[in-house]
C-alpha cells in the first residue's frame, strides 16, 4: 500500500513536469453588454484563471505589477462614467520583491466594470482591457481584451412621471483570443519563428519539475532527524524486538513491524493532508505572504527553539497516549498494531512536533496545496524506516549507536536552526508593515551570531540545561562546528552588500540593504530586439533574448540570484550581447502595427506589445521570464530557460549555446 501511494506521489509529479515552452492560457476573460437604463450600460469584462494564478487590480502602485486598465481607440456618441472598477475576491498583500502592497484577485473568477452612457443616437466604442497575470513561477505579458460595439439609442423622454424607454440596435464583436500571430508586413529573417526548431532542442528548463521532490526530500531529512532524537532512538530496538518476540513464527513478526511502519506513514499522510482540508487550498496560498500568519509563525518557531533548549518540554497530555495505549493492548490484529504506531506518535510529539511544525509551515508557504502530504510522506518514510529494517535484518540492532548525550546535541542543534528560520518569517511581516527592523544587513547578523554560537556550542563552549558535563568534542562534531563557523564567516561579506547566494532565498531582498558596495550586477546592452541583432551580426557574437516585465518577480529573483553569479556575469557581459525586453514597456510605438493573429488583424500599441508580439510569434511562449540563445540569424542555439535558480545549470545552458554558436560558424 505505501509503495503503491509513493509511485502514486511520483507519477503525479512527472505528469505535471513542464513541457516545451509554449503559449499559456490561464486565464480566459469574456465581454457582457449589460442595461441598467435608458442609455446606461456596464461593460463587464469576466475572467477565469486557472489554480495558483491571480490576475492584479487597477490603481498599483508606480514601480509594481502591470495594473489593469480600460485603454479606449475610438469613441463617438458616447462618454465613460468613472474608473474601471474591480469586482470581487480582491486581496491586498505585501510583496516582498516589490517592496510594496499590491492587489490581486484571488480563487477562480476576476471581474473588471466599466460604466458608460450613451447620448443618444448613434454610437460607437472600441477599446481593449488591458491585464497583468502571475502565478508563483512566471508572469504573462499585458494581455489585451478587445472590445467594440456599435449602433443606435433611440431614448423617448416621457413627462416626469412615466418611464423613459430605449431601443439600442447595435453589433458586439467580442474577445479575440491570443494565438501566434504572423506579421502582417514581412520583417528582417531574425524575425522568423523558430518554434519548431527550439523544440528540437528538448524541454524548457524550469525549476517546477524539481520542486515535488524537493518538498518530499526535505521531509525525509526532517524524518532522519526526528530519529536521532532522545524520544524516538531508544524506542527503536524495544518496539522490534516485541514484534520478533511476540510469536514464534518469525515471518509474522517481520509482517507485523513492517504493518508497524506502515501505520507510521499513514498517520502522518493523514496529517499533512488534514492541514489541507482545514487550512483549505485558498487559506495555504495566504501564508506566504499574510503578515499575521507570518508573526505566528516566527512565534511559534521560537517557542520550539526555547523547548529544543531546554526550557520546557512540549509535551500533549498524558491521558492522550494513556488511553491509546490501553486501547492497544485490548484489541488485536492490524488494528492493535496501527494503534501502538499511534502511541509513538504521541509519545514522541515533544521531539518530533517541532520538526513537524516546522516542516508543515515550511512547504505550506510553498503554496501548494499538496505540499503538507508530500512532505509529511518523506518524514513518515524516513521515521518508518529503521523499524521495517531491523525486523527484516535483526542482527543491525547490536550495531546501533547506544543512547546518550549524543542525542540532546542534536535537539539543540535543530532548536538553533528553528531559530535561524523563524527570522524568515519574521521578515516577511517586517516588509508588510514598513517596520524596518529587520532589513537585509540586520538579518544577516543575527544570522552570523546564530550559527556562530552554534559553532561555539559544538565545541563544547556553550552549555545548555541537559547537556552532560565534561566530555571530549567527537570528530563528527568538530566537523559540524567546523561547517557552522564557516557558514556565518561566509554571510559576514553580505553586511556590505555581497550576493550570498546560499541564503538569497531566505534573507530579506536586496533592496533593503542600506550600505551596498556590491557592483558586480549585469546590464542589458540593448532593450531593442532590431539594434541588438544588428550590433551581434557586426561585431561575431551570439545573443541572448532576456524577455522580462516590470511586474515579473521571479525575473527580479534570477537577476539577483543568478546574474551576479562572476560566472554567470563575465559569460553574458563578455561572450553575449544581451538584449533585454519588457513586455510591459507602456512606451507607444512611433505608428502602430498591424499584425494578423488567428486570421483577425490586431494592431500594436506599445513597446511592450511588440515584444510580446515577437516571444509568441518567434519562440511560441509567452510567460517571463523567458530566456532563449540565438545565432547572428535568429536561430536558436540551445534549449529556452525559465525560472530557475540553479547557477550551474543556467552556466551550463549559456556554455552550451557558445559551443553551438562556435561550431555553427
Amino acid at each position: 500500500m505505501v509503495r503503491r501511494l509513493f509511485v502514486g506521489w511520483l507519477l503525479a509529479a512527472i505528469l505535471c513536469l513542464p513541457g516545451i515552452a509554449q503559449i499559456q492560457e490561464p486565464v480566459k476573460f469574456e465581454v457582457e453588454w449589460k442595461q441598467h437604463s435608458p442609455g446606461d450600460y456596464e461593460i463587464i469584462f469576466s475572467g477565469t484563471m486557472d489554480a495558483g494564478w491571480h490576475v492584479y487590480s487597477t490603481d498599483l502602485p508606480e514601480g509594481g505589477p502591470i495594473s489593469a486598465t480600460l485603454n479606449i481607440d475610438e469613441m463617438e456618441g458616447a462618454e465613460l462614467v468613472g474608473k474601471l472598477e474591480p469586482r470581487g475576491n480582491v486581496v491586498e498583500k505585501m510583496d516582498p520583491i516589490f517592496g510594496m502592497k499590491v492587489k490581486f484577485f484571488e480563487g477562480e473568477r476576476a471581474e473588471f466594470v466599466q460604466k458608460v452612457r450613451m447620448n443618444g443616437g448613434s454610437y460607437k466604442i472600441k477599446g481593449y482591457l488591458q491585464y497583468g497575470a502571475c502565478n508563483d513561477e512566471s508572469c504573462l505579458p499585458p494581455t489585451n481584451v478587445e472590445f467594440s460595439r456599435e449602433g443606435t439609442v433611440l431614448i423617448d423622454r416621457f413627462p416626469t412621471g412615466r418611464k423613459e424607454k430605449a431601443v439600442d440596435t447595435a453589433a458586439v464583436v467580442p474577445a479575440i483570443p491570443l494565438t501566434p500571430a504572423i506579421m502582417k508586413n514581412p520583417e528582417p529573417g531574425y524575425w522568423k519563428p523558430v518554434i519548431d526548431e527550439l523544440r528540437n532542442y528538448g524541454e524548457q528548463i524550469n525549476q517546477v519539475s524539481y520542486s515535488w521532490l524537493y518538498i518530499f526530500f526535505a521531509g525525509f531529512a526532517g524524518g532522519l532527524l526526528a530519529l536521532l532524537t532522545p524520544c524516538v532512538w531508544p524506542i527503536i530496538p524495544m518496539t522490534v524486538s516485541f514484534f520478533l518476540k511476540r510469536t514464534k513464527d518469525r515471518k509474522k513478526g517481520v509482517r507485523d513491524a513492517c504493518t508497524y511502519g506502515a501505520s507510521i506513514v499513514v498517520i502522518y499522510v493523514a496529517l499533512g493532508l488534514a492541514v489541507t482540508l482545514v487550512a483549505g487550498a485558498n487559506a495555504l496560498n495566504d501564508l506566504s505572504t499574510n503578515a499575521i500568519f507570518n508573526i505566528f509563525f516566527f512565534l511559534m518557531l521560537v517557542v520550539f527553539a526555547a523547548s529544543f533548549f531546554g526550557a520546557f518540554e512540549i509535551t500533549l497530555p498524558s491521558r492522550w497516549s494513556n488511553a491509546v495505549d490501553s486501547k492497544a493492548e485490548r484489541t488485536t490484529g492490524l488494528l492493535s498494531i496501527f494503534l501502538m504506531a499511534f502511541t509513538l506518535s504521541l509519545v514522541s510529539f515533544s521531539c518530533t512536533g517541532p520538526i513537524i511544525g516546522f516542516l508543515l509551515v515550511e512547504v505550506s508557504t510553498a503554496g501548494s496545496v499538496v505540499a503538507p502530504a508530500i512532505g509529511m510522506l518523506g518524514f513518515a518514510i524516513a521515521l518508518a524506516l529503521p523499524f521495517t529494517l531491523f525486523a527484516l535484518f535483526p542482527s543491525w540492532l547490536k550495531s546501533m549507536p547506544k543512547s546518550g548525550g549524543w542525542m540532546n546535541v542534536v535537539k539543540v542543534t535543530l532548536g538553533f536552526l528553528e531559530l535561524a528560520f523563524a527570522l524568515k518569517f519574521l521578515s516577511v511581516a517586517d516588509l508588510a508593515y514598513g517596520w524596518h527592523i529587520l532589513d537585509r544587513e540586520t538579518f544577516l547578523a543575527l544570522w552570523i551570531v546564530i550559527f556562530a554560537l552554534l559553532g561555539f556550542y559544538l565545541l563544547g563552549k556553550i552549555r545548555f540545561p541537559h547537556d552532560d558535563e565534561g566530555g571530549k568534542v567527537s570528530v563528527p562534531r568538530f566537523f559540524m562546528a567546523l561547517a557552522s563557523l564557516a557558514f556565518a564567516v561566509y554571510m559576514v561579506p553580505g553586511l556590505w552588500g555581497a550576493p550570498l547566494k546560499a541564503v538569497s532565498a531566505f534573507a530579506p531582498p536586496m533592496q533593503t540593504q542600506d550600505f551596498n558596495l556590491y557592483d558586480n550586477e549585469v546590464y542589458a546592452k540593448f532593450n531593442d530586439y532590431d539594434a541588438g541583432m544588428e550590433y551581434a551580426r557586426q561585431n561575431g557574437k551570439p545573443v541572448m533574448v532576456d524577455f522580462t516585465g516590470y511586474g515579473c518577480v521571479n525575473c527580479r529573483k534570477m537577476e539577483l540570484a543568478v546574474w551576479t553569479d562572476p560566472k554567470i556575469s563575465r559569460l553574458l557581459n563578455e561572450d553575449y550581447v544581451l538584449i533585454t525586453l519588457y513586455v510591459d514597456e507602456k512606451t507607444k510605438l512611433s505608428e502602430p502595427i498591424k499584425v494578423i493573429e488567428n486570421g483577425t488583424e490586431r494592431t500594436l500599441r506599445t513597446v511592450g506589445d511588440k515584444w510580446s508580439y515577437l516571444q509568441r510569434s518567434k519562440f511560441g511562449a509567452n510567460a517571463q521570464p523567458f530566456y532563449v540563445l540565438l545565432d547572428n540569424e535568429g536561430m536558436p542555439l540551445n534549449k529556452s530557460y525559465a525560472y530557475d535558480e540553479d547557477i550551474d545549470k543556467y552556466a551550463e545552458f549559456l556554455e552550451t549555446g557558445l559551443k553551438n554558436y562556435e561550431s555553427g560558424k
